[in-house]
């Protein structure tokens, strides 16, 4: 039996996506060219994703379509707010099968080179002050991502501590209102402000948070290391690893593929 190509996507998986992607009718009129079907679009754009090619060499003969058909239907869908929808789908299948730990979570973020710039880069700290971005990520207890935002490399991990805990979504699957905050919070020593912690507690969330100016080994790394691994996963997608895109909401939106890729291994759809 031939193994299934990382870029295809799943019949199950396909039956959660198909219903969220925005209805084109076909004019009656001057109906031109037949459009390119949704599956096969998106296994274009994965494929773009998963090799690091550039949207113009998609090669045609996989029946992908073009690459700049491709890339527009990731600008559509991404406006539409596909990937957000996707995300808290499967977020909540894997709440009502009791796969998310609200015990815990972790925070933190990781620079990468941007070199077209672009809205949402900046001067580098770590890179010669060369243009870059940030991935900034929150993950439950045992690495899910619970939310991802993007932001110029010249700024601190800190100041998206509130835009993340507030991007979580409401997550649904269980009986009761859905869950929006676990019960603590683990991140590293660029996390240590008093106001933020204040700011967290205000929440109802513990902060668990390392203290500048001590020695390494407080144990707090035991639960903080699920977001470095989940970071690195991330990373290993050169398409990220590396901003090639110009436009900031079309690398966003590589970020939360990868993110319900991840999701959707551990989920039982």
């Amino acid at each position: 039996m031939a193994q299934r190509r990382p870029w295809e996507v799943e019949d199950e998986l396909w039956e959660l996506i198909e219903p969220l992607l925005p209805k084109v009718e076909r004019r009656f009129r001057h109906p031109g060219r037949k459009r390119l079907d949704d599956r096969r679009a998106l296994c274009g754009i994965l494929f773009v994703l998963y090799t690091r090619m550039p949207w113009e060499f998609l090669p045609q003969e996989l029946g992908y379509g073009s690459g700049m058909t491709c890339w527009r239907r990731l600008r559509d869908w991404t406006e539409a707010g596909v990937w957000q929808q996707l995300h808290e789908l499967l977020l909540a299948k894997l709440n009502a099968a009791g796969l998310i730990d609200w015990s815990r979570a972790a925070i933190d973020g990781s620079h990468v080179r941007a070199l077209k710039r672009g809205r949402r880069t900046g001067p580098s700290s770590v890179d010669r002050a060369r243009a870059g971005s940030k991935h900034h990520v929150i993950t439950e207890g045992g690495g899910i991502p619970l939310a991802v935002t993007l932001t110029g490399g010249n700024r601190n991990d800190i100041t998206q501590l509130a835009p993340l805990l507030e991007a979580i979504p409401p997550v649904r699957g269980r009986r009761g209102r859905p869950r929006r905050r676990p019960d603590s919070l683990y991140a590293d020593r660029a996390y240590d402000f008093d106001k933020h912690r204040d700011r967290v507690r205000a929440r109802g969330i513990e902060p668990c948070f390392a203290r500048r100016g001590t020695e390494h080994g407080s144990g707090l790394g035991v639960h903080r290391w699920v977001v470095e691994q989940t970071i690195a996963l991330l990373h290993w997608f050169r398409r990220l690893r590396t901003r090639w895109e110009i436009r900031d909401d079309i690398h966003q939106a590589f970020l939360s593929i990868i993110c319900w890729r991840r999701l959707k291994k551990h989920s039982i759809c």
